[in-house]
């Protein structure tokens, strides 16, 4: 069987594209889901197990964000679970392209989970809202359904563009482009809208004041992105 270094050095050669995603994806995400596909590969394993198991770090995890009162411990432990199940959603598209394996059932798999993850996450958010915080007004029960509205129409409205310039793009095969650099501003400045720094934020899940102020900032970043996405992504398609 292919050694884990020689696995791990050829998935590193077959990365999807830099563009367009920031320095946590990057540096943190990636790498962790790339180490975790070698492992599942040595084991046997295939990208729909992967699929599974990252739900059954998820969601358990964020179950508990909505039944058990935030202190330290568990704000730890929810933010290394989604972080977990963050990389695990990585491994296996990065074991399904090593074993060449990739399936339209597995890939709609996906898609499903990360769809009813970026739904249930600030579902859970708002019940502990309601449940525990002392909130300063009753209007921040809007910010889950608000950060949920923005976070779900960027991840469809970011599929539905990629589809249809697929549809849209001409038939012969397009003569390969060299590598571009990736702007290192635009990487950092993304950060606000990786669904890793959402895992990140349970962390501080165990101080309300220091959670809620995260969290609405996150909110914030998130309406304005959505904004600027859509309009680009229309201009895109013209």
């Amino acid at each position: 069987m292919t050694g884990f270094v020689e696995v791990l050095r050829h998935m590193s050669a077959a990365q999807k594209p830099a563009k367009g995603v920031s320095v946590y994806t990057l540096f943190v995400n990636r790498p962790a889901g790339r180490v975790l596909a070698a492992l599942a590969y040595r084991a046997g394993a295939t990208p729909n197990q992967l699929t599974v198991l990252g739900a059954l770090f998820t969601f358990p995890a964020l179950a508990a964000v909505a039944l058990v009162r935030p202190g330290p411990g568990l704000s730890v432990c929810v933010c290394a679970a989604l972080a977990v199940g963050f990389a695990l959603d990585a491994a296996d598209g990065q074991l399904a392209r090593t074993q060449r394996s990739g399936s339209p059932s597995g890939e709609w798999l996906d898609h499903v989970l990360d769809c009813v993850k970026l739904v249930t996450v600030h579902l859970v958010v708002l019940v502990s809202f309601y449940r525990f915080f002392s909130l300063p007004s009753q209007v921040f029960l809007l910010a889950p359904m608000l950060f949920e509205l923005a976070a779900v129409v960027i991840f469809f409205a970011g599929i539905l563009t990629e589809q249809l310039k697929r549809r849209t793009a001409p038939p012969w095969p397009a003569a390969p482009m060299p590598a571009e650099p990736v702007p290192a501003l635009r990487s950092v400045l993304l950060l606000p809208v990786d669904y890793g720094v959402t895992c990140v934020s349970f962390l501080f899940l165990g101080s309300q004041h220091v959670f809620l102020s995260v969290y609405c900032t996150l909110l914030l970043a998130h309406l304005l992105f959505m904004a600027a996405f859509l309009v680009k992504w229309f201009r895109e398609l013209r």
